[in-house]
């Protein structure tokens, strides 16, 4: 088993995987599919995380927030690449402008700055979803230990049975 799975529960293409549940939004946003403030914008927002946070309970990791703000993190190098990729499309030859500066100059910075919003982006994501996940999991942990001890009598699930 791999460090990776033994501490965020997930194989490393499984986390990829789960990052790029929020793919499509960029793609379809940088081509003017769906734009900002429509249902479908936030559909394609909100239900990626919401199976970030689906999976880390379902998978139960022993360190659910760190799993999701990797996740989170693998989604900002997602966002950075697909922004870059689709740059052109995204601003066409009206890209954003920088006064009387050389228009390479403009582009570069502009782009830099784009790569460093969507990692910053991709890990507050995670650290959002993942705050989250970790409270649903103590949550349900609690409940599920709660219900082991009404089922064992009272005693906690892992309290030994005396012999005698």
């Amino acid at each position: 088993m791999s460090a990776g799975r033994r501490t965020l529960g997930f194989s490393w293409p499984a986390l990829v995987a789960l990052a790029a549940l929020a793919a499509p939004r960029v793609v379809l946003h940088d081509l003017h599919v769906v734009e900002e403030g429509r249902p479908a914008a936030l559909l394609l927002a909100v239900v990626p995380l919401i199976c970030w946070v689906a999976a880390v309970l379902w998978r139960r990791p022993s360190r659910p927030f760190l799993t999701v703000v990797v996740i989170g993190a693998i989604h900002g190098v997602l966002l950075a690449v697909g922004h870059q990729l689709l740059w052109d499309e995204a601003f066409g030859a009206a890209g954003p402008r920088l006064g009387d500066i050389d228009p390479r100059a403009q582009e570069a910075v502009f782009r830099v700055a784009a790569v460093f919003s969507s990692l910053v982006t991709g890990v507050l994501t995670g650290v959002v979803a993942g705050a989250l996940a970790a409270v649903l999991s103590r949550l349900v942990i609690g409940r599920q230990r709660a219900a082991g001890s009404e089922r064992a009598g009272g005693r906690p699930p892992d309290a030994a049975v005396p012999r005698g």
